[in-house]
């Protein structure tokens, strides 16, 4: 017997499928109107085209396990990934001493307990972590340079994708507090400290960075006095962290422009000093209207690390290049851009998923 309700007192019905869940997204991405559907008919087509044959040259017909690129011809017609196999230990550690790994992948794990506390709010000991990641730095400088009881290892022997999580964890952590300051300075009422900072973001935006890479490796030298010795590593870090910090300023002025005028005098209602009230009012505010622009900009510095093989350093593209000139190896570069290119794009990829997270943690498209 069919249950009768009062008028007004019908219980609410789930909405039709048709606009809800699955159904609805695919609807409204793929067939929401006729351009829609004619651009998801040509990406089909596509797709079909494509991902099947590099299924197969990349996954099917693939050799994993060839001592020289004639014993992968000879093995099958798809990628030689074998050539990643026999090198992998270079491209992930460079030319750091085999018996030290420990050191990097103990670095490298630690380095993700130190983020965790600075990226989300819920961990478990958030409080006491944060010392931790304070301390980090140091920490990982002993553990990859050496010293205090640890083997000292050159900076002539980083290099792969090690290279490159040094440049850009470094730049990226050197240039936020940096460019927060150059922001606050452009800003500044003060003559002396908006000029410097004006001159400084100006100049270091107005030239390519491979341009003062090349100033780290090269004229720096003439400047410095006779016999003087300047780790080269350390000269392309700070450059590195210097050209993002100019360019996270102007973000971050962006920002700060955004905020409207009242929270600058409520601020000065409640008594607060500049630096209170920039660090309590002003600057949260500015940081969450800024986050895709920072995100970009730490994507755009993380990318820009493959500049370094200019100079000299071997990071994944300068140990592709030996790699290539190795007779064994010759004529595989497309796996190992492909390689590289993978590698480039989960990092990217973690970044612009975790700015999309802030974003809605914050609201702050509202």
């Amino acid at each position: 017997m069919q249950q009768q309700y009062e008028a007004g007192r019908h219980p609410d019905l789930p909405p039709p499928l048709v606009e809800r869940g699955a159904v609805k997204w695919v609807r409204d991405n793929f067939f929401s109107n006729a351009t829609s559907i004619v651009l998801t008919a040509v990406a089909v087509y596509f797709l079909y085209k494509v991902v099947p044959p590099f299924v197969e040259w990349a996954f099917v017909d693939a050799v994993w396990d060839a001592h020289h690129r004639n014993e992968c011809r000879a093995k099958g017609e798809g990628a030689c990934w074998a050539v990643l196999r026999a090198r992998i230990a270079q491209f992930t550690y460079g030319f750091y001493p085999a018996h030290l790994y420990w050191r990097v992948n103990t670095a490298f794990v630690l380095l993700f307990i130190a983020l965790a506390p600075l990226l989300f709010e819920h961990v478990p000991g958030r409080r006491y972590l944060l010392w931790f990641s304070l301390a980090y730095p140091v920490l990982a400088f002993f553990l990859l340079w050496g010293g205090l009881g640890l083997e000292p290892v050159e900076s002539a022997k980083f290099g792969g994708f090690l290279l490159t999580i040094v440049i850009g964890v470094t730049g990226i952590i050197g240039s936020l507090p940096l460019g927060i300051l150059l922001a606050l300075g452009r800003r500044s009422r003060l003559l002396i400290v908006h000029t410097i900072s004006v001159a400084f973001i100006e100049f270091v935006r107005g030239v390519p960075l491979i341009t003062l890479l090349f100033i780290a490796s090269t004229l720096l030298n003439y400047f410095l006095p006779p016999g003087t010795y300047f780790d080269l590593l350390l000269r392309v870090l700070i450059m590195v962290t210097l050209f993002a910090s100019a360019y996270l300023a102007e973000v971050i002025r962006g920002g700060l422009a955004g905020i409207p005028k009242g929270q600058f005098e409520a601020a000065d209602s409640l008594g607060l000093g500049y630096w209170k009230s920039m660090r309590l009012v002003i600057l949260p505010q500015a940081l969450h209207i800024s986050i895709p622009n920072i995100v970009n900009t730490f994507i755009g510095l993380y990318k820009d690390t493959t500049l370094v093989v200019i100079v000299g350093l071997a990071d994944p593209l300068g140990i592709s290049r030996a790699t290539l000139a190795d007779s064994k190896w010759q004529g595989l570069s497309t796996e190992i851009y492909i390689a590289i290119a993978v590698f480039f794009f989960v990092s990217c990829f973690a970044m612009s998923r975790y700015s999309l997270y802030l974003e809605k943690k914050l609201h702050t498209g509202h």
